[in-house]
């Protein structure tokens, strides 16, 4: 059945897709970069266990995202991404440090901070420490270091469920940012932007509103996006709660292997209601999950490249998993891969939009497609992210935050000096090569 769900999925997907052949990429090619990565990775290491001014001070050795001058902090999402690269290169010990780092600071705060800087203690990103523990407790398998873990990762999830819920019962980003700050992020927002907000005849109400927006938008990672309007906090992101989806299956599981099958009970009824929450309101009727602005019941237009994290969550059934591959890699998908969002009139240029592809999208795009059997796609858009990722490579002896999706370089839309070696770059690509070496099979997992 597999076989033929794959079959028929790939072929529409194919057809949907508009840009013909895609590049090929050599073996040699791909171990080029992969010593490049390999011998990056001490660079991007730094340990400071004190805190320091704005530095908030970890007990054990960290990875950062870039090895140029800028994000020299531990940064929350990103790491997620880089530990897979960092795990796949035989450096368990630094995927070790960087999620125990993790750990301590939700130990600390009652949360996972933005970054280790005191600057972001006004909001998280997205969760994915829960997916950090996994990935270290799958190759130690030790079940004490799970176990602390887990009542960790508890605090956690209910920082998510106290601090970010909203009436339909699903999440949604915000922030604890003062008014001072909110006014700073929409200085920001407007110079990242190109727009003085100010210069709009808005209320002093209104533009700290728009602040909070902004502001919620920081923690989503995908600052700036069109997928919110600019009212982030009004919206409940399909791949926000994807991500707690899992908290929620992985913490039954761990508590079933922790002996407490009553709480392992609870934990699945947990996900399964999320699960038909999010069909209920972030299905739309085309068969494309979209975010759901809660507070004006309906649901954003923008088909986004977050709807993979659904995929790599394991929430649509074998049937809405089909209609869901076949319109958004048709609408998604270009010469160089994943656009994070769907090619349309925009009313600004943002960063996280066409023609931008970002790492973290591509790599829940390939995990996604493989674990409900769309190996064809999922190759194809490896295929595409390692040949754009040796191009780019070949062309500036770097990897890069993002990349052109349509041109396969970095001639993106900026919002700042994009940096260097990016962790989350070179993780994805590890995965994707490693996919296409025959390496990962997700649907053993899913």
């Amino acid at each position: 059945m597999n076989e033929i769900r794959t079959f028929l999925g790939s072929m529409l997907a194919l057809t949907a897709v508009s840009c013909g052949h895609h590049p090929s990429v050599s073996q040699e090619e791909i171990a080029c970069v992969r010593d490049f990565i390999r011998t990056s990775w001490d660079a991007s290491v730094q340990y400071n266990p004190a805190d320091s001014q704005t530095l908030i001070g970890l007990p054990r050795p960290y990875t950062v995202p870039s090895v140029s001058q800028t994000f020299q902090e531990l940064y929350y999402w990103d790491t997620y991404f880089t530990n897979e690269g960092l795990v796949r290169d035989g450096r368990l010990d630094l995927a070790k440090n960087n999620t125990e780092d993790m750990l301590y600071l939700v130990d600390r705060y009652g949360y996972m901070p933005n970054g280790s800087r005191t600057w972001y203690l006004n909001r998280s990103q997205p969760p994915f420490l829960c997916m950090m523990v996994d990935r270290i407790f799958e190759q130690t398998e030790d079940t004490n270091w799970l176990a602390g873990a887990f009542t960790t990762l508890q605090k956690e999830y209910d920082f998510w469920m106290t601090q970010r819920i909203t009436p339909v019962g699903l999440n949604r980003y915000s922030s604890s940012a003062s008014d001072e700050l909110k006014q700073e992020f929409v200085t920001t927002g407007g110079q990242r932007l190109n727009t003085d907000f100010r210069n709009r005849g808005l209320s002093d109400t209104e533009i700290l509103r728009l602040g909070t927006h902004f502001a919620a938008e920081a923690e989503s990672g995908w600052d700036f996006n069109p997928r919110f309007e600019r009212r982030c906090a009004d919206f409940c992101p399909v791949d926000l709660n994807a991500n707690l989806y899992i908290y929620e299956t992985l913490f039954a599981r761990y508590a079933l292997l922790l002996g407490d099958s009553k709480a392992a009970g609870t934990w699945k009824a947990r996900a399964e209601k999320r699960r038909g929450l999010i069909n209920r309101y972030c299905l739309g009727e085309d068969g494309v999950y979209y975010d759901y602005d809660f507070v004006n019941g309906r649901r954003s237009t923008v088909v986004s490249g977050a709807v993979f994290s659904l995929l790599y969550a394991g929430i649509p059934d074998a049937e809405q998993a089909r209609i869901l591959v076949k319109k958004a890699l048709g609408r998604l998908e270009f010469e160089y891969g994943i656009a994070v969002c769907e090619d349309k009139p925009y009313d600004y240029d943002y960063q996280w939009s066409y023609p931008n592809t970002w790492p973290p999208v591509v790599y829940l795009a390939i995990r996604g497609l493989d674990a409900y059997g769309y190996r064809q796609d999922a190759r194809r858009i490896a295929e595409k992210y390692a040949a754009m990722v040796v191009k780019t490579f070949g062309e500036t002896h770097n990897l890069w935050e993002k990349y052109n999706v349509r041109e396969g370089n970095i001639n993106v839309s900026n919002e700042y000096d994009m940096p260097t070696m990016l962790g989350w770059s070179a993780g994805t690509f590890i995965y994707a090569s490693d996919y296409l070496d025959g390496k990962i099979d997700n649907q053993a997992k899913h």
